[in-house]
C-alpha cells in the first residue's frame, strides 16, 4: 500500500507493534504538529519473500497479503497511541516488504525528520536482528531521532534496588 507521499519538509516515523514504536509515534505526532510538518508512518515486514514476486504469483499474492498486514498494523498503533488518525496533521502512510533500516533510509531525503523508536534488547536478539535504529543513524543522510522506551517505575535498574541488594550487608 503506497499513498502519495507529501511534498516539502516531511517528518517520517517507523511504526510497528513494539512499545518503543508507539513511543516515537507520539513523540512524532507532537513534533509534526508542532513544525507543522506532514507526517509519514511507513511500517516495513521482515517477512522473507522473493525479490522478484512478478517472477512466481504465489510469492506476489504472499508480498501483497504482507503489504496489506502492514496497513493494518499502521492503523492499529495510530488507534493505541492517538485514538485513530489525527485529523489536524497531513498523514501517509506507506506499507513495505524488505530490510526496515534500508527502506527506511531511502525513501528519507535531506531535510525530512526520521523518528525511531529504540526498545530494550536482550542479547540473543542483539545477536541475530540488527538494530534498525543503528542502521538509520548511521546511514541516513537526514537527522535521524531516536526516542528511547523509558523504563517502567518499578524497574529495579531505575530505583537503585538492585545496587543496594548487590551491595548491601547481609545480616546472619
Amino acid at each position: 500500500m503506497e499513498q502519495d507521499l507529501p511534498g516539502g519538509v516531511r517528518l517520517i516515523v517507523g511504526v510497528d507493534e513494539s512499545p518503543a514504536s508507539r513511543w516515537a509515534l507520539a513523540w512524532a505526532i507532537g513534533a509534526a504538529r508542532l513544525h507543522r510538518m506532514a507526517l509519514v508512518a511507513v511500517h516495513v515486514s521482515r517477512a522473507p519473500v522473493h525479490p522478484f514476486p512478478e517472477a512466481l504469483p504465489v510469492q506476489h499474492a504472499i508480498r501483497q497479503g504482507e503489504e496489506s498486514r502492514c496497513a493494518e498494523v499502521i492503523a492499529g498503533v495510530f488507534e493505541d497511541v492517538a485514538g485513530g488518525v489525527p485529523d489536524d496533521l497531513r498523514v501517509a502512510t506507506l506499507s513495505k516488504v524488505g530490510d526496515p533500516g534500508y527502506h527506511l533510509v531511502d525513501l528519507a531525503r535531506e531535510g525530512d525528520l526520521l523518528v525511531l523508536g529504540r526498545g530494550r534488547r536482550r542479547l540473543l536478539s542483539r545477536i541475530l536482528l540488527p538494530s534498525t535504529s543503528m542502521y538509520c543513524a548511521r546511514h541516513a543522510k537526514t537527522t535521524v531521532v531516536i526516542v528511547q522506551q523509558p523504563s517502567p517505575p518499578d524497574d529495579p535498574e531505575l530505583s537503585g534496588e538492585r545496587a543496594r541488594r548487590f551491595w548491601s550487608r547481609r545480616n546472619y
